[in-house]
């Protein structure tokens, strides 16, 4: 037997082992190959026989020894699937450190087990009681102390050997000052404090013990990770291995183990491996039995801890798929997924450090992150004085560090404070002080130095360092940072790890493969030899360098894993573009300066191109970074001015680096800014780079993240900012401590404006003490605490410092809102704190006496005892405009006590008791205040909607200082009668279960004053009942204006016992009732503040009325969606005989039965005070126009009768008084037929002064008769839908019809077919009829169609005009026909035309051969159709008009027609303007000029007439001497092609109209075109608008234009002409003008002024504009008036109140006003009053535009009064005034002329044509 079998003894486990291991086969090799990795396995090892190859296998492991073969036994119960009993005999016996016994000591147990009894078993002890588990426990121990023995040593070894580069000095390696900490999340230790691990700067370097609380977390359970962030630089590697080397040195007790990984490392494991393989492979690898090692630390995990660096370096995704098994094989990314989930190792410490951007999600939630802000100015100091051996060296080296400003900033990032401090070490020797820090401006020279300070040999070597650049920037475009022996040149690496550029490590790539790596000594190392290559190297063209001059966002997108690897490329760049850094590239590229300012000029334009575009927040700041690179001041300017004055920061992390870099930029700004910074993690001292910072005027932080250090560091830096006016500090973890720091500050930055504390969870204490502040901030208007911790108590002391303050005008509180709104005084600051004498004189006195608060306390949880305090204080304090105690817990006895004390209170407008427990019984008592409160408006509460508001008006002296103050139209005044009277207020009791039996004790209540104005009792359950009942007490309650009573269960009976009230009620003029809805009111004059909704307008005194006059306004009563049955008819007649007229009584229900419009005619006559009946909305029966043709026989009073459609019938009857006129009877669409026409005229027949009878139908046929003659007739026909065998009958009536003039067709033909019949069958012996075919089908046919339809006339045509666009065809025709067909076929024998077009041709020149006038618009002329046209030109020997126009033509189809109107020399009048032609086109049409010289009309506007083109032009003008009009506007006409014109028009002497607007006209074409001016005496219309002319071209053509007499039409707009030229016109303005147009001119009130004295009187004037000029205060002001003015535009010229009194009364001196345009101006209520007042004076005015003005709902119900006074106008346009919908709605159905639409709503008047 084996050895082995001896040792497994008589129990033969020998055999159940090779069973076991026979199936796991694969895995036996494995570990055989594991622990024999040296041992050479033959051929006798690969035995086809797997029980033999198991046996040799184990007899190999045996072999090895005690050690190999524990380990191999520990496996097999590990990893396989052993039975326990079986792992248990295993384990105990080779488990333990004796478990490898003698062949003597096997003998022995196996011959006292051969002594048993067969039938009976070994007993073995559990696991944990036995003797050899406790011996393999303890083996496992020790193997587990003797690894992690190892690991430290490893650890202190390779922190140990670190020995400086050369040119380093001693302490480079060896310094190390612990970062600034700050905890982002509620994980922070409980001992730390401010959530920031600030260390102890004097502590030693190995004191630094702050590093513990970063694993001193609140959490017990679950996965302990954390997350450090930081930018780069900022020393996250360098902690993670300094904690490292702290466990190694035993100051982290709490961790038995500390591994660390790099990512960058992982990346190179491209396989799958398990956690075991992640530690013991890329770690120190166990010497033996690792699986024991590895259980141990599973059950040890609390003292693990695993160090991840670089989580943003990570170049594969992580997955979301997890296995069954999170021990299985996996990436090294899911491995550190699984642990920060706590699936493998649970409970071991993870940390991973990051910069800031998007982390992978499988980072826990509740993982604590720590943000490293670098160095602060005691760390700074600290590393220098490390790293200084010497203490004149450390001295000079904090003396150049606090000289340099720009220096200073830069250590704050620890990468760079050691680059600054090696450069600072080779550059103090043997230079004045500081010299040094003027060598380290930037980061980017700051590197360039330390380059030469490495240098041993003091010479740049160009080759290694260019060598090292392209290594760099290739592992940069690759996404590479480690680099293998293959991807360097020898001696590039050999250089660079001389001088400590390139560090060497050993990299795993997967398990049990190691290689050596290299890298660069810092990330941003290889991005500045990157930008090196990048700058030197000539194959780097321009775009591939400009390319990588960007910016790279901080916002990471969602589907980006990580963060790039260039951050500070572009940073480099920019900084090598510095022009301190030229000789360094020159002689580092081998290259003349020259080239290598051209290389820096193209990153400075790229540069320069970023700042113009609209960047992020985080790319603002990295180009901050770069501009400041590069020390170009006219840059940094460039970006200063190119930002956007708000600028907004919003969730990216900023550190001190950036903000400084950020004040340096706005530095060189001139204009304020807003810096918003919102959910951005800031450094604790950021605020500091804002000291001095006189550019920022509003600054805005909220953050979680901001805490007392911030705050601290703020109030340093605000007494410097002196343009701030805006401060905000919200959602802050700030506490009373960092309070105090910002309330010291305060006082001193007396400019501000506003400030917030909001959301930063103040307690009583701090808020009492901001608030103390106020009175020490002049100008303060705005405080907003909201969002904090404030008691009730507190609240009212906050209310107490309100009353008393005397500059705060609101304090407004509202569940978690707390604002102040201030109003500061008239006096400045320095005023008040000068002259201590004035806080108590008595100006100051009666100013707080005449200043007004608002206190809104909504939802307070105030009771009854804080109402009684905060009365107390109230009563002592200054006027209330409001008083809001919404939401609070009054109940009935609060509710009381404040309508109590209303009028001590002196409030103003309004009181809110709204939704505090009020009940039924104290309504009641609440009512008291109707009778003692003089300045009540109105109380409306709702119990329903928990509604209690008291509204106030200012007492009568308040509201006659207030109308004074406001200068108030005199006209509008209100007009008292002798002894004055009390207001009226309005009562409103709504949805208050109000029933009968209460009405005696409501009414007893309100009896108490008998001024009682509006009541509304709305939403009740009075009943019928009820309201019999209060008819009966309605006058004990004096004389109201309204009473609504809807929505109360009343039935129409009710509603009928209510009509007595006309005669015992002399108020009550109006009655509504709607049956459906519950609707109805009783209601006195419908004008006055009825019109608007309740409360929205000031009231008026009782017995005021308005300048307008009264008019005299009847009584009405209306029933709507009523059962009208006879009974009830009955019953409403009789009720309304005894009401005083006259009476309007309106009616509707859905139907109307005969019985029922039977009786209501009936008792028409006993209602002789009736003036009007109307039925509306309501189905008639089919008799009615027969029962109503007999009514004027039942009732004579009748004068009109109006039905339409059966549903709406209006009555008009006159009065006994009035003069008898016509009548008149409307039937229509009520579908009367033939056999009721003579029974309706058998009825009509009775009414003797019958003048108008309409049977109309939706078919119309009008007959309009004249008794003037007249010369012609019309005939329109519309959609008649003729067909082909009507059209002989059509034309033979119409050959009838010789005195028709015009016959228009509008969608009667389908086709043309129809249309050349008719032509060709109509005929006349003589005379001149006009043919106008309007059909969709006109605009499809095509030119030659058409011209082919034309040819088909029986007559001569003598006009043609065809427009595609708007799809119709017109032809005058003229009879008989007169041929010449000689004169044809001359002409058509020099026409190549096919057979067809030779046939039309000659047909068509036959018809048009007295063609007069040929027009053409909107058409696409082919080239057929030009050829054809070019044929009938030449034909056309009396043509005079030629007309082409919005058409297209091709450059061929140009040449026809200039050949065929080259022949047309009768021509006076050609317009070719608005089409598409070209330079070329144009240039060819122009030749078609020559030898027109009876041209009088010429239209060329719209085409290119620039160059040789106007040559051409210019040269026909000079023959056209009967030239009258000459239009060019449009056509690119510059100052030089002016000055030609002008000469060519001196030959134009019948000149009357020169149109050359929009062209580039300047000063001088101006001055040229008034030299010829005066030459041209007919002159009657010029247009220069839209140029470029300016002052000096305006005067001299103002001078110019003065001497033409005739001019009619003067229109100079939109050029910035100003007041010289408007003063030049003044001085002589031609007395023939009509039209002077000057919008947009630069006008000033002085010009304008006398421009209007000179227009004063003018009695030709019929429209003026000036438009878009300042004109505030010098608008016209006529004495005299304009007889005849239509038209006036003062759209946008700043007018405001105080203006328009003098313009009103200009408008009555203009009676021919048709149309006013006073849009986008300054107008309010005050000028409303003025044109309300002149409105029925201007008989003609027809629109006012008042579009975007500061019109109140007031100001619009002014201009509703002025138009009810007969005014003719259609419409005021009031879009965009400050009129809510609701209100424009209201008065819009009171005066539907009024229109409030962005559209113009108002239908074109069009009239019926003859």
């Amino acid at each position: 037997m084996d050895p082995i079998s001896l040792q497994l003894g008589t129990r033969n486990l020998h055999g159940w082992l090779v069973r076991l291991l026979s199936r796991n086969l694969e895995w036996l090799d494995a570990k055989v190959k594991l622990f024999l990795p040296n041992v050479d396995l033959g051929s006798e090892y690969q035995a086809p026989d797997p029980t033999q190859r198991v046996i040799l296998h184990l007899q190999k492991l045996h072999t090895q020894g005690p050690t190999t073969w524990k380990s191999f036994i520990q496996g097999v119960c590990m990893e396989l699937d052993v039975p326990m009993d079986m792992e248990v005999l295993l384990m105990s016996t080779w488990g333990h450190e004796d478990g490898f016994p003698s062949l003597l000591e096997i003998g022995k147990e196996s011959r006292s087990d051969s002594q048993l009894h067969p039938g009976l078993k070994r007993t073995y002890q559990s696991c944990g009681s036995s003797p050899r588990r406790k011996q393999l426990r303890k083996q496992q121990q020790e193997l587990a102390k003797r690894y992690l023995q190892l690991l430290r040593t490893s650890v202190q070894q390779r922190y140990g050997d670190r020995t400086p580069g050369l040119g380093q000095p001693l302490a480079f390696h060896q310094v190390y000052v612990p970062p600034i900490l700050q905890w982002s999340r509620a994980s922070a230790p409980f001992h730390t404090q401010e959530g920031a691990t600030t260390g102890d700067p004097k502590a030693e370097d190995g004191a630094d013990v702050n590093i513990r609380d970063l694993f001193s977390t609140k959490a017990s359970k679950g996965p302990r990770v954390t997350v450090l962030l930081g930018k780069a630089g900022m020393g996250k590697t360098t902690l993670a291995h300094r904690l490292c080397q702290k466990w190694a040195d035993g100051q982290l007790d709490r961790f038995q183990a500390v591994f660390l990984f790099e990512f960058r490392q992982l990346n190179l494991i491209t396989g799958s491996l398990t956690l075991p393989q992640l530690l013991f492979d890329v770690h120190l690898r166990p010497e033996a039995s690792p699986e024991a090692i590895f259980q141990h630390l599973k059950e040890n995990a609390e003292g693990i801890l695993l160090i991840f660096d670089g989580l943003d370096e990570i170049l594969q995704p992580c997955s979301d798929k997890e296995t069954a098994d999170p021990e299985d094989p996996a990436s090294a990314l899911t491995l550190f997924s699984r642990l920060c989930r706590g699936t493998l190792l649970p409970g071991c410490w993870v940390m991973a450090t990051s910069r800031p951007g998007k982390l992978p999600a499988c980072l826990p939630t509740e993982a604590a992150t720590v943000h490293m802000w670098g160095f602060d100015g005691p760390r700074v100091e600290e590393y220098v004085n490390h790293f200084f051996s010497d203490q004149p060296s450390r001295e000079a080296a904090l003396a150049e560090l606090r000289v340099d400003r720009c220096l200073w900033s830069m250590c704050a990032v620890p990468a760079l404070c050691q680059v600054a401090c090696l450069c600072l070490h080779h550059l103090l020797p043997g230079r004045s002080p500081g010299q040094a820090a003027a060598l380290l401006p930037t980061m980017t020279q700051n590197y360039v130095q330390m380059l030469l300070a490495l240098d041993p040999q003091g010479v740049l070597q160009a080759e290694p360092l260019l060598g090292l650049g392209e290594v760099a920037l290739s592992g940069l475009e690759s996404g590479k940072v480690i680099f293998s022996t293959g991807d360097i040149p020898a001696s590039t690496l050999a250089f660079g790890d001389a001088l400590g550029l390139l560090t060497s490590f050993c990299v795993c790539t997967g398990p049990g493969h190691q290689d050596k790596g290299y890298a660069f000594s810092h990330l941003s190392l290889q991005e500045f030899f990157a930008a090196l290559h990048l700058m030197t190297r000539p194959q780097v063209d321009r775009e591939a360098l400009s390319q990588h001059v960007t910016l790279h966002s901080r916002w990471v997108q969602r589907t980006k894993a990580r963060l790039g690897l260039s951050d500070h490329l572009p940073t480099f760049l920019a900084g090598l573009a510095s022009r301190a850094c030229c000789s360094f590239l020159s002689l580092l590229a081998q290259r003349e300066e020259e080239w290598v300012a051209a290389r820096q000029e193209i990153v400075l334009q790229a540069l320069k191109k970023l700042a113009t575009r609209r960047l992020t927040g985080p790319k603002i700041v990295e180009l901050c970074h770069c501009v400041g690179e590069t020390q170009e001041p006219e840059l940094a300017s460039f970006m200063a001015h190119s930002l956007p004055q708000q600028l907004p920061f919003h969730n990216f992390l900023l550190t001190y680096a950036d903000m400084a870099s950020l004040t340096n930029i706005l530095g060189h700004r001139d204009g304020p800014i807003h810096l918003d910074f919102e959910g951005c993690p800031l450094e604790p001292r950021c605020p500091e780079t804002l000291a001095g910072c006189g550019q920022v005027e509003n600054l805005s932080f909220k953050s979680r993240k901001c805490g007392d250090a911030f705050a601290e560091a703020l109030s340093r830096s605000l007494p410097t900012m002196g343009s701030l006016k805006k401060l905000g500090l919200a959602g802050s973890k700030i506490t009373a401590r960092g309070i105090s720091h910002l309330v010291q500050a305060l006082p001193f930055c007396p400019q501000l404006e506003e400030v917030s504390f909001q959301d930063n969870q103040l307690k009583d204490k701090e808020v009492l003490n901001i608030v103390k502040v106020l009175s020490c901030l002049p100008r303060l208007q705005k405080l907003d605490l909201s969002r904090n911790n404030v008691s009730v108590s507190t609240l009212l002391s906050l209310t107490k410092v309100a009353v008393t303050c005397p500059t705060i005008k609101m304090l407004q509180v509202r569940e978690t809102d707390l604002i102040f709104l201030l109003s500061p005084p008239t006096e400045t600051a320095a005023e008040l704190q000068g002259d201590p004498d004035l806080k108590g004189n008595a100006n100051q006195r009666k100013e707080a006496q005449r200043r007004s608060l608002a206190l809104r306390l909504q939802k307070c949880q105030l009771g009854v005892h804080d109402v009684e305090v905060l009365i107390a204080q109230l009563q002592e304090g200054p006027q209330l405009d409001e008083v809001d105690l919404s939401g609070n817990q009054l109940k009935d006895e609060g509710c009381q006590l404040m309508a109590e004390a209303t009028p001590q209170l002196h409030i103003t407008k309004k009181l809110d008791l709204s939704d505090n427990g009020l009940s039924v019984a104290g309504v009641l008592s609440v009512l008291s205040v109707v009778s003692t409160c003089q300045t009540l408006a109105e109380l409306h509460i709702s119990l329903l909607h928990k509604t209690v508001v008291f509204t106030f008006a200012p007492e009568l002296e308040e509201q006659e200082g207030i109308q004074k103050r406001a200068t108030f139209p005199d006209s509008l005044t209100f007009q008292m009668p002798s002894e004055p009277s009390l207001r009226s207020p309005r009562i409103r009791l709504t949805h208050c279960a109000l029933q009968a039996q209460r009405l005696e004790l409501l009414c007893k209540a309100l009896g108490g004053s008998c001024r009682l104005g509006h009541l509304d009792l709305s939403g009740n359950a009075l009943g019928d009942e009820g309201v019999a009942l209060l008819a009966q007490l309605l006058p004990g309650l004096g004389s109201l204006q309204s009473l609504n009573l809807s929505e109360n269960r009343l039935s129409l009976e009710g509603v009928l016992s209510l009509t007595q009230c006309f005669s015992t009620l002399p108020w009550l003029l109006h009655l509504e009732f709607s049956s459906a809805s519950q609707h109805i009111i009783l209601r006195g004059d419908k004008r006055g503040r009825d019109l608007l909704a309740p409360g929205s307008l000031p009231e008026f005194r009782a017995g005021a009325r308005l300048g307008f006059g009264q008019r005299h306004v009847p009584r009405s009563f209306c029933l709507k969606e009523c059962q009208l049955e006879p009974l009830s008819l009955s019953h409403l007649c009789k009720s309304l005989e005894k009401c005083p007229g006259p009476l309007e009584v309106q009616l509707s229900c859905e139907v109307l039965s005969d019985q029922s419009l039977e009786t209501l005619l009936h008792h028409l006559p006993q209602l002789p005070q009736l003036s009007l009946l109307q039925l509306s909305q309501t189905q008639l029966p089919p008799g009615s126009p027969l029962l109503l043709a007999d009514l004027f026989s039942l009732c004579p009073q009748v004068q009109k009768v109006d039905l339409r459609s059966l549903r709406h019938l209006t009555l008009h009857l006159r009065s006994s008084e009035e003069q008898e006129d016509g009548c008149c009877w409307r039937f229509t669409d009520c579908g009367l037929r033939q056999e009721h026409v003579e029974p309706l005229c058998c009825l009509l027949s009775k009414c003797e002064d019958l003048n108008q009878l309409d049977l109309g139908s939706k078919q119309s046929f009008w007959i309009h008769f004249s008794r003037q003659e007249e010369a012609g007739k019309t005939l329109r026909l519309s959609e008649c839908h003729f067909k082909p065998e009507h059209m002989p009958r059509l034309a033979a009536s119409l050959n009838q019809a010789l005195q028709l003039a015009e016959l228009t067709l509008t969608w009667c033909f389908p086709g043309l077919e129809q249309l050349i019949v008719l032509l060709s069958l109509l005929t006349w012996p003589t005379g001149v009829l006009t043919l106008r075919v309007e059909e969709p089908w006109v605009g499809r046919a095509g030119l030659l169609s058409l011209l082919e339809v034309c040819a088909q006339a029986s007559g001569n045509i003598t006009e043609i005009s065809i427009s595609e666009t708007q799809k119709q065809l017109c032809i005058q025709l003229e009879f008989p026909h007169q041929e010449n067909p000689e004169a044809v076929a001359l002409r058509l024998a020099h026409c190549d035309l096919g057979t067809h077009q030779n046939l039309l041709a000659r047909r068509l020149m036959e018809t048009c051969a007295r063609l007069r006038q040929l027009s053409l618009s909107q058409v696409n002329l082919c080239d057929a159709g030009s050829l054809l046209l070019q044929s009938l030109l030449l034909s056309l020997s009396e043509l005079k008009n030629f007309r082409l126009t919005y058409s297209c033509v091709s450059s061929k189809g140009l040449a026809h027609l200039t050949s065929g109107l080259s022949h047309c020399h009768l021509l006076e009048e050609l317009d070719l303007s608005n089409n598409q032609f070209g330079d070329e086109g144009t240039k060819v049409l122009l030749g078609a000029l020559e030898g027109k010289c009876r041209l009088k009309r010429l239209d060329l506007s719209h085409l290119p007439l620039g160059g040789s083109t106007l040559a051409v032009l210019t040269q026909g003008l000079g023959h056209m001497t009967l030239l009258q009009s000459l239009r060019l506007s449009r056509s690119n006409i510059d100052d030089v092609g002016c000055c030609h014109l002008s000469k060519a028009l001196r030959a134009a002497t019948s000149l009357e109209e020169l149109s050359l607007s929009h062209n580039q006209i300047g000063n001088t074409g101006a001055q040229d075109l008034a030299a010829v001016l005066p030459g041209l005496p007919e002159l009657r219309k010029i247009d220069l608008s839209a140029n470029g002319i300016g002052p000096a071209g305006g005067a001299r053509l103002a001078e110019s234009l003065t001497l033409c007499r005739h001019l009619e039409e003067l229109m100079l707009g939109c050029n910035a002409l100003e007041d010289c030229t408007a003063l030049g016109l003044a001085k002589g303005l031609p007395q023939h003008l009509r039209v002077l147009h000057l919008p947009s001119s630069h006008l000033s009130p002085e010009g304008m002024l006398s421009l209007g004295q000179a227009l004063d009187g003018s009695p030709h004037v019929e429209e003026i504009s000036l438009a878009e000029n300042s004109l505030a205060g010098g608008v016209p002001r006529f004495h005299q008036g304009l007889p005849v003015l239509r038209q006036l535009d003062l759209v946008s010229c700043e007018i405001d109140n105080q203006t328009a009194k003098p313009l009103a009364a200009s408008f009555v001196l203009c009676p021919a006003l048709e149309k006013i345009m006073l849009s986008w101006n300054l107008l309010g209520d005050e000028a409303a009053a003025e044109l309300a007042r002149v409105l029925p004076q201007m008989g003609r005015l027809k629109r006012v535009d008042l579009e975007k003005n500061r019109i109140t709902a007031y100001g619009a119900w002014l201009l509703a009064e002025g138009l009810a006074q007969g005014s003719g106008i259609q419409v005021i346009r009031l879009w965009n005034n400050p009129i809510p919908p609701d209100m424009a709605q209201h008065l819009q159905n009171q005066e539907p002329r009024l229109d409030f639409a962005f559209f113009d709503n108002q239908p074109q008047v069009i009239p019926r044509s003859t």
